[in-house]
This record gives structure tokens, C-alpha cells and sequence, in this order.
């Protein structure tokens, strides 16, 4: 049972229908310098400049993700301006000066993704609207592993603006529906994602 509260943010699982996830990314600029930790399993947007940063709000209705939100960071590469190795990491640490920075972003919008709740989810929010339990932010992730600890909020409902819909429930022998942190599968509603919304950056 997932009866402690261990979140690991985004991880990508397959595609909707059942599709085999085959593991592509599409490489994004990080400016350099940018000043934020993005970890594994954040949620990441274009910004007006055309690089990623980590996105900082829930995704709930009152707020919704930005017009850029792009996808899933799952990890970044760059040349390190100590040692001037190219550099391939989990996270990128805030502040790091490097004009080749990347991330690896999971940009399929038909992408499902596997993420633990902050509670228990019950059978009845199959096909419910979700939206993050916190805002990301530096700290939401482990710069000794590189993981984020982003999870979901565990109040669940069926408001148009929350960014994922609950897809299914993780079904193995350390997991199973109404946990007490329950780990869930979910994907990007359209208006929360960049390919699928109608809004420019």
C-alpha cells in the first residue's frame, strides 16, 4: 500500500488508449543563469523568451497552468562552467551559467502520467479534475537525487479549469486505489497544455 507520503512528481507511463511511451523528448533552451531548480518530474513551460522554466502555479482553476505549459522535465544537459564538460544531469541547479543548457521535456500532450496524491484518492474521482497540491518552486525536489516531489491535491472534482484528469489508479502490490496517498494516473487537459490550447506565448 502507498501509505507514506513520498512524491516524485511526474513520471511518464504511456499513452492515452493504452499506446506504448517510447521514451522521446524534445530538447528546449534554458537561459543561462536562470535562477530556479527545475527537477525530474516538474511541470515546465515556454516562457515569452523561448526557454523552459519551471511552471509556479497549481493548475487550478483560479489560476490554471501558463499558455506555455509544454510538458514534463526530465532532465537537461550543458556545458558545466567549472570543469567545461558537457554535463548531462536529473536537475538543472538554479543559477548554473551555460549558454548550451537543455532540458529533455516529455512534450506529448496524449502522454499519462504517474504521480501520488496527497491523500487518499477514491474510485470514485476515476474521470475527476485534478490540479497540483503546491506550487513548484525551488525547493520542490531533491538537488541529491534530482527528483521533484511534486504531488497531486487529493481533492478532486469535476471544474473545467483544473489542469489533469484522472485516468486511472496503480494497480501493483505496493499501490492500489484509496490508499492513503494514492498513486494515480493522469494526462494534461487541452486548455493546460501548449499544443492543445489555443493561446500563443
Amino acid at each position: 500500500m502507498a501509505s507514506t507520503a513520498a512524491p516524485y512528481g511526474f513520471r511518464p507511463v504511456n499513452l492515452i488508449g493504452g499506446q506504448p511511451y517510447a521514451g522521446s523528448t524534445r530538447q528546449i533552451k534554458i537561459a543561462s543563469g536562470y535562477n530556479t531548480n527545475i527537477f525530474n518530474g516538474s511541470i515546465v513551460s515556454i516562457v515569452a523568451a523561448g526557454t523552459i522554466e519551471i511552471v509556479t502555479t497549481n493548475g487550478d482553476n483560479s489560476t490554471g497552468f501558463p499558455a506555455g505549459t509544454v510538458g514534463v522535465f526530465v532532465g537537461c544537459t550543458y556545458t558545466d562552467p567549472n570543469t567545461d564538460q558537457l554535463t548531462f544531469r536529473q536537475h538543472f541547479p538554479a543559477g548554473t551559467v551555460a549558454s548550451d543548457a537543455k532540458a529533455y521535456v516529455v512534450d506529448d500532450p496524449d502522454v499519462v502520467f504517474q504521480v501520488q496524491a496527497d491523500a487518499s484518492v477514491a474510485q470514485a474521482a476515476l474521470g475527476s479534475n485534478a490540479h497540483l497540491a503546491a506550487v513548484q518552486s525551488s525547493s520542490t525536489g531533491s538537488t541529491t537525487t534530482g527528483n521533484s516531489t511534486t504531488a497531486l491535491d487529493a481533492t478532486v472534482n469535476t471544474t473545467s479549469g483544473f489542469a489533469f484528469r484522472i485516468v486511472d489508479f496503480v494497480d501493483s502490490p505496493s499501490s492500489s486505489v484509496g490508499d492513503a496517498f494514492t498513486d494515480v494516473l493522469v494526462k494534461f487537459n487541452p486548455d493546460s497544455h501548449s499544443y492543445l490550447n489555443k493561446t500563443g506565448i
